[in-house]
C-alpha cells in the first residue's frame, strides 16, 4: 500500500507543477478596479422609476457597499418583489437546501424563493410587476445554479411580456472555456444548455446567448437590456469582495471550483465542513500527499458535511492555485482520473450525480476505461469549436 501510493503521490505532485505558456495570461484583479453594471445607476434608474419593481439578487448583489435592494429603494424605486435563489437572498442557506418564500426582514417587501418547489416564477409571483432587474454574481461554471434560475426568470418575463434588465457582473472564470458541451439528454438545474462545463461569458453575455439561441421554452425570447460592466476583461480572475455562496469563500476557491466540483459525483470530499471548501480534495481511505483535514459541521454552510469527524487524506491546492499564471488554461481531469485509479480498486468510486455534473455519460465512461486526460479534453475538441462559434456572437468584452 505504501509503495503504491508513493507512485501515485508523484502522479499527483507532478499534475501539480505543469506549466502552460498558451494565449494572453489571466491576471489577478480587485474588484474595486472593475465598475459592475450595478453601479452604473445612471444607465438604469430612469428605467426603474415610476415602474413597479421585481428584482432577482442575493448576499453579494452590492453597490459601492450596499445591498442592491437598499440602494435601489434609497433612490425611490419601488420594488414590490424580491425573488431569491440558491443559497437565499441574504447567502445562508446551504448548496442544496430549500429556501422558503417569506418577508425580507430589513426590508418587509414580499420575498419568492426560486429554489426548492418553485424554481420559475409564476403567473402571481410576476403579477403587477412592470420591469424585473436581475443582479447576480455568477461564477462561470454550467453547474453553479444561477444561470439556470436566470434562464427561468427570463422565460417568465418572455410569458409575461415584462422586460428585464440585467446588471452584469465579472466572471471569475471567464479566460478559458473547456469541457464537455451538455448532451440535452442530460438535461437539469445543474445544466440546461449545451454550453461547456467552462463557457467563458459574463452572465450578461450568456443572457443574450440564451436570448438570441433561441434556447429559452417553445424558442421564446424575452425582452432584454444589459447594463455592461467597465473597466473589465475577460482574462481577468476577479477577487469577489462578497462570497457569492457559502463554500466559495476565496477567489482559490472560485477558481478551483470548475475542476473540484466534479468530485461531489464521486466519493471524494471537496472539503466541505472545512475552512477551505473546494481548495482541498481527498477521503479517509486516500492515501496520497501529506494534507489531511477533518470536516466538522458549519451550520449556514456544512450542517452534514461528507465524513464528518473523520481524518481526510488529500491534497491542498492552495499553492496550484496560486500559481494561476502558469497553470494550463483549462480544467484539471488529472486529479479526477488519479483519483479513480487509486479509489476504485476497493470502492465504487461515480454516484448517480456525476453524469448530471458532468453533462454527459461520456467523461465517467472514459475515466472508468483510463483515457488518459489529454485524450478527453481532445475528445472536446469539435464541440468546443462549435460552441466558440456560438459564443463569439455574444460578447461584450475584450
Amino acid at each position: 500500500m505504501a509503495a503504491k501510493a508513493m507512485i501515485y503521490a508523484v502522479v499527483f505532485m507532478f499534475g501539480i507543477v505543469i506549466c502552460s505558456a498558451q494565449g494572453d495570461r489571466p491576471m489577478l484583479k480587485s474588484y474595486k478596479d472593475i465598475k459592475t453594471g450595478a453601479q452604473q445607476l445612471d444607465e438604469y434608474l430612469p428605467l426603474l422609476k415610476g415602474k413597479k419593481v421585481g428584482i432577482v439578487a442575493h448576499k453579494a448583489s452590492m453597490v459601492n457597499g450596499s445591498h442592491l435592494v437598499d440602494t435601489l429603494l434609497s433612490q425611490g424605486v419601488h420594488i414590490i418583489r424580491i425573488f431569491s435563489p440558491e443559497h437565499g437572498f441574504r447567502g445562508q442557506a446551504e448548496a442544496g437546501e430549500k429556501v422558503s418564500t417569506i418577508i425580507d426582514n430589513k426590508t418587509l417587501i414580499p420575498l419568492v424563493s426560486l429554489y426548492g418547489n418553485k424554481r420559475k416564477p409564476g403567473k402571481q409571483d410576476m403579477a403587477g410587476i412592470d420591469v424585473m432587474v436581475f443582479d447576480l454574481q455568477d461564477v462561470g461554471v454550467r453547474f453553479y445554479t444561477y444561470i439556470s434560475t436566470l434562464t427561468y426568470v427570463m422565460e417568465a418575463c418572455a410569458a409575461f411580456d415584462i422586460p428585464l434588465i440585467v446588471l452584469d457582473r465579472p466572471n471569475p472564470n471567464a479566460f478559458y472555456v473547456d469541457g464537455p458541451v451538455l448532451d440535452t439528454a442530460y438535461r437539469s438545474f445543474v445544466g440546461m444548455h449545451p454550453v461547456p462545463i467552462v463557457y467563458g461569458m459574463t452572465i450578461g453575455e450568456y443572457a443574450q446567448m440564451v436570448n438570441g439561441e433561441k434556447w429559452m421554452k417553445d424558442s421564446t425570447a424575452c425582452e432584454l437590456q444589459i447594463i455592461p460592466m467597465s473597466d473589465y476583461k475577460h482574462k481577468y480572475i476577479v477577487k469577489l469582495p462578497t462570497d457569492p455562496s457559502p463554500n466559495l469563500p476565496s477567489w482559490r476557491s472560485v477558481y478551483l471550483y470548475p475542476s473540484l466540483c466534479l468530485f461531489e459525483g464521486t466519493i471524494m470530499s471537496v472539503g466541505r465542513g472545512t475552512d477551505h471548501p473546494f481548495e482541498v480534495y481527498g477521503h479517509p481511505h486516500f492515501y496520497l500527499g501529506s494534507y489531511i483535514f477533518t470536516p466538522r459541521s458549519i451550520p449556514g454552510k456544512s450542517a452534514k458535511p461528507k465524513f464528518l469527524g473523520q481524518n481526510c487524506y488529500g491534497q491542498n491546492l492552495k499553492d496550484y492555485a496560486s500559481n494561476y499564471k502558469y497553470n494550463y488554461q483549462s480544467l484539471n481531469i488529472g486529479w479526477l482520473a488519479e483519483s479513480h485509479k487509486f479509489m476504485s480498486q476497493d470502492h465504487e468510486f461515480f454516484n448517480a450525480y456525476f453524469d448530471k455534473l458532468a453533462g454527459t455519460d461520456k467523461l465517467r465512461k472514459q475515466i472508468i476505461r483510463q483515457v488518459s486526460p489529454e485524450n478527453i479534453k481532445y475528445s472536446w475538441r469539435r464541440e468546443l469549436s462549435e460552441f466558440m462559434k456560438i459564443r463569439e456572437k455574444y460578447l461584450l468584452y475584450d
